[in-house]
């Protein structure tokens, strides 16, 4: 699968580089949904709720109410779960709220998926400099991506795996680190961070990862009728 990403900020659809410098504005939501229509899911995240300065909770109710989508970005709260699924997302992905200090946040994750369902909730692996990190990437953990596996998976039905350190830099992605994550869960994984031409997407599709894209679709470097008959050409 390919889930093409929009990201908002102030209102506005973004790409950031590392999460920081906002590199490039797109089109509005609406004229990105059109340009992304083949595509079966959209993945969305609302950075400034992610950032904790605000949020675009308008804009995201909008585009879950037109595609399928997974939602994320400043869900801290059981409550703001289901406020996502209610305004029609399919999934919910949850990143800083779902760690405490030595691993797992197993009580807010208990309760997660007592509320929405484990088929609902993606967990985010934030990763920079081989560290998880959350608070909209702003605050590093000691906890490895590969150490967390093993706990949270029976509170999700996958993972989101961002690969900070080339997030928005269009240099390519680090393939051994996902092939160490499909090796040690039987989950979903999805890959995101430097993905950036059809080769990368091809090897991770190749290992049963999926992509989450970004700033190669926004700059034109990954075409998406390429990546359309990518999907077609494997069912």
């Amino acid at each position: 699968m390919i889930f093409p990403c929009i990201d908002l900020m102030d209102g506005k659809v973004v790409q950031l580089v590392q999460g920081r410098e906002k590199a490039l504005e797109a089109d509005s939501p609406d004229e990105m949904l059109h340009r992304f229509a083949a595509f079966p899911e959209i993945q969305v995240i609302d950075l400034d709720a992610a950032m904790g300065r605000g949020s675009n909770g308008d804009l995201v109710r909008a585009i879950a109410s037109k595609a399928v989508t997974r939602v994320g970005g400043g869900v801290r709260t059981v409550e703001r779960a289901q406020e996502l699924i209610e305004q029609g997302a399919r999934k919910v992905i949850v990143g800083t709220a779902a760690f405490a200090a030595t691993g797992a946040n197993v009580p807010f994750l208990e309760a997660l998926c007592n509320a929405i369902g484990r088929e609902r909730v993606i967990i985010a692996l934030d990763s920079k400099a081989g560290r998880i990190v959350i608070k909209g990437w702003r605050e590093s953990t000691d906890l490895t991506a590969e150490s967390v596996l093993e706990a949270l998976a029976p509170y999700c039905s996958g993972f989101l795996c961002t690969y900070v350190d080339k997030e928005g830099m269009m240099s390519g992605t680090d393939l051994d680190w996902f092939r160490r994550l499909r090796a040690a869960t039987p989950l979903e994984i999805t890959a995101a961070g430097g993905i950036t031409t059809l080769e990368d997407v091809r090897a991770l599709l190749a290992i049963d990862v999926h992509c989450a894209l970004g700033m190669a679709i926004y700059t034109g470097r990954l075409s998406l009728e390429k990546l359309v008959g990518l999907l077609q050409a494997r069912h």
